[in-house]
């Protein structure tokens, strides 16, 4: 199969995740695209795509947005960013790795096979989610899960939580692809891959969005935990 087919087809899949759930497509993509491109040609174009996917989903979602929960964690991610890049020079980057997918495993397994319960965090719980969210997505591109823990137990509706999550990750996509760009990592190898590719995880966001529609939200949550438990294996199966 043609690289180009095969890249946008991983992006259909991909889109059509995140447009169910509200995350989860770079850590379906980055692993499937590594496997035939280059880690520097991959990781700017998952960010890329992300662009569309939160993008697509911002305007489906946009009577939802709340300003009072997304900013929080925008602001909170800034130095966790900051300190994520730093600590990625250093070499315990792996222990940081191996507690986040065993605490996920756990924490989603458990969230699972219990009897549902409805807690309702303290806003102010937005301010270290956003921090290691900005910290773990500095290390390791997959700074999703402390958001979406915060986001699930909130006590939101399932509108109230895709919106929150989607426009904090459309902040922290469009923060790194300015990086990237002002790095030197968007070439014409990646831009000619976006462009074969774009159409597709926008068709799979659309459809994702679909059968979002469909979902109650306890199923949603527990479409949640388990994306989550199958997150924490991806990222036990890195090493």
């Amino acid at each position: 199969m043609p690289p180009e087919l095969l890249t946008g087809t991983i992006f259909l899949v991909a889109g059509f995740i995140q447009g169910m759930t509200g995350f989860g497509s770079a850590l379906i993509a980055l692993p499937l695209l590594s496997l035939f491109l280059d880690i520097k040609i991959a990781v700017p174009l998952c960010i890329l795509n992300s662009l569309v996917i939160t993008t697509t989903m911002a305007l489906q979602l946009k009577k939802h947005f709340e300003k009072k929960k997304i900013l929080p964690l925008c602001l909170a991610a800034i130095p966790g960013v900051i300190l994520g890049v730093t600590l990625l020079k250093n070499s315990g980057s792996d222990i940081i790795r191996i507690s986040l997918a065993l605490l996920l495993i756990c924490y989603s397994l458990y969230s699972l096979l219990s009897t549902p319960k409805h807690p309702n965090l303290h806003p102010n719980w937005a301010i270290p989610a956003g921090f290691l969210s900005g910290l773990i997505g500095a290390i390791f591109s997959a700074g999703g899960p402390p958001t979406i823990i915060y986001t699930a137990l909130s006590n939101w509706s399932k509108d109230q939580i895709k919106a929150t999550l989607t426009g904090f990750f459309l902040f922290n996509s469009y923060l790194i692809a300015i990086a990237h760009t002002s790095s030197g990592l968007i070439n014409s190898t990646v831009l000619s891959l976006f462009l074969y590719s774009a159409p597709m995880v926008l068709v799979g966001t659309l459809l994702g969005g679909r059968c979002y529609g469909l979902l109650k939200k306890d199923l949603y949550l527990k479409v949640i935990f388990a994306f989550l438990v199958v997150m924490g294996m991806m990222l036990l199966g890195t090493f």
